[in-house]
C-alpha cells in the first residue's frame, strides 16, 4: 500500500483538495495518510461498503476506548452520548427515540417557515459588497434548528458562538486556545440546555425537546444526559454543514455563470443534490475494524482504523462522468455527502429542504448576485467551507 504525505493545513490543499485525492485514488482503493497513521479511502465502492458494513463502526473497541486528559473531559463526557458516536444497541435505542419526535412530517411543516425567513433576511441586506454567509447562509439554519427544538431564537447568536467553538475539536487546525474554547463552549451549552431541559418538563410545549422528552421506546425515555447530547448534535450538525454546504453551493453556482432554470421546481433537487456532490462540507468520517475483515483484498485487523473520504468518493470516476464538472442537470443518484448505513445522516431531510428553498428565493431576489471578491476556503479540515463570501447585489 502506498503511503502519502499531505498536511492537511497545507494552504494549497485547504483552497484545493481534489488534486491529492485524485494523486491517492492513482495508487489504488486504499492508500495510508502519513500525516493521520490511518488507512484511507477514496474509492466510493469501498467508502459505501464500508459505511453499510456492521464489522466497522464509530466507537473504539473495548480494548481501545481513549483515554482523554482531564481538560478535555467535559467535552467528551457529552460525546459520550451522543448517537453519532455510538454503535448497537446503544445507537439503535437513541437513533429510534430521536427519529419519533424527528419526524419527515415535522420536518416538512417548516417549509413555509424557511421560505418566510429567507425573505426577511434578504430584506435586510445591505447595499455594497457583503458577505452572505453572515447575511444569509449563517442565520438560516441556526434559526431553524432553535425554533424546531423550540430555544428561544435569541439565543441563535450564542448557539452559532458556541457550535463553532465546539468543531474545533475536530479539525486538523485545532490547538490548545481552540481546545479551551471549546471546552468553554461545552460547559456553557451544557447549562443551558439542563435548565430548558427542566423547564420543558415542567412546561410542555410543541417543540422537538418536549417531543424528545416524551418519546419512549420499549419503556425507556432519553436520560437528560442523552437529551442532553442530542440537542447539541442536532443544532451543531444541524447548522454547521448546512452553512459549508451554502457557501459552497452558492460559489458554484456564480462561478458557473448560474442559469435561473437550475433553480427552477422542476430542477432545484437536481442542483442540491450536485450542490452537496461537487463539493460537501464534510471530506473525512473515521470507522473502527471490529474483526479482521477484507474489503478490496485490503485486510483490516481488528482495532485498524480507515478514514472515509467523502469528498473524494463524490468525485470518483468509476462512479460519475467529469466528476470534477459541476453539472446540476445530472441524473440523481446517491453520493456520499450524508453517509449510509446506520449513521446515515439524520438531518438530511431538513439540510435538503433549506437548500431546495433558500436558493431559489435568494437568486429569484437577487437575479444579478455576483462575486465581490474571489472566495477562500478556511482551514478546518476535516470541514470544508468559505472564510467568507462576499457579493454584490
Amino acid at each position: 500500500m502506498e503511503t502519502l504525505s499531505q498536511s492537511p493545513q497545507d494552504p494549497r490543499f485547504v483552497q484545493d483538495p481534489y488534486p491529492f485525492y485524485e494523486t491517492a485514488r492513482s495508487h489504488g482503493p486504499f492508500f495510508r495518510w502519513a500525516e493521520y497513521g490511518m488507512v484511507c479511502t477514496g474509492n466510493a465502492a469501498a467508502v459505501n461498503a464500508i459505511f453499510r458494513d456492521r464489522r466497522f463502526g464509530r466507537e473504539a473497541p473495548v480494548e481501545l476506548t481513549p483515554v482523554f486528559p482531564p481538560h478535555l473531559v467535559p467535552f467528551f463526557a457529552v460525546e459520550a452520548h451522543s448517537m453519532l458516536e455510538l454503535e448497537p444497541p446503544r445507537h439503535t435505542r437513541l437513533r429510534s427515540l430521536v427519529l419519533r419526535a424527528f419526524t419527515s412530517r415535522r420536518i416538512a411543516a417548516l417549509q413555509p417557515e424557511i421560505e418566510s425567513l429567507s425573505h426577511q433576511l434578504v430584506d435586510r441586506f445591505p447595499s455594497g459588497p457583503f458577505d452572505l454567509l453572515q447575511a444569509f447562509g449563517q442565520p438560516l439554519p441556526v434559526i431553524i434548528i432553535a425554533r424546531l427544538l423550540g430555544v428561544p431564537e435569541a439565543m441563535a447568536p450564542d448557539l452559532l458562538r458556541w457550535s463553532n467553538a465546539m468543531v474545533g475539536m475536530y479539525q486538523a487546525s485545532r490547538t490548545p486556545a481552540m481546545e479551551a474554547a471549546a471546552i468553554g463552549a461545552t460547559e456553557a451549552f451544557v447549562a443551558f440546555l439542563t435548565g430548558y431541559i427542566a423547564e420543558r418538563r415542567a412546561r410542555p410545549a410543541d417543540d422537538l425537546i418536549t417531543h424528545l422528552i416524551a418519546a419512549e421506546s420499549e419503556g425507556q425515555r432519553l436520560s437528560t444526559e442523552e437529551l442532553i447530547s442530542t440537542c447539541i448534535l442536532l443544532l451543531n450538525a444541524g447548522h454547521e454543514a448546512t452553512v459549508h454546504t451554502f457557501g459552497n453551493g452558492v460559489k458554484a453556482l456564480l462561478e458557473g455563470a448560474t442559469s435561473p432554470q437550475l433553480l427552477a421546481p422542476e430542477a432545484v433537487e437536481g442542483t442540491v443534490e450536485e450542490i452537496l456532490r461537487f463539493d460537501p462540507a464534510l471530506h473525512m468520517f473515521t470507522r473502527w475494524a471490529y474483526e479482521d475483515v477484507e474489503v478490496m483484498r485490503h485486510t483490516f485487523r481488528r482495532g485498524d482504523r480507515v478514514a472515509l473520504l467523502l469528498a473524494a468518493a463524490n468525485r470518483d470516476p468509476g462512479q460519475w462522468h467529469h466528476p470534477d464538472r459541476f453539472q446540476p442537470d445530472r441524473r440523481i443518484k446517491p453520493h456520499a455527502s450524508f453517509g449510509a448505513g446506520l449513521h446515515f445522516c439524520v438531518g438530511a431531510s431538513l439540510a435538503r429542504l433549506e437548500l431546495q428553498t433558500a436558493l431559489p428565493i435568494l437568486f429569484q431576489r437577487h437575479a444579478s448576485l455576483r462575486l465581490a471578491e474571489p472566495p477562500r476556503y478556511a482551514d478546518v479540515y476535516h470541514f470544508h467551507g468559505l472564510q467568507r463570501l462576499m457579493v454584490n447585489t
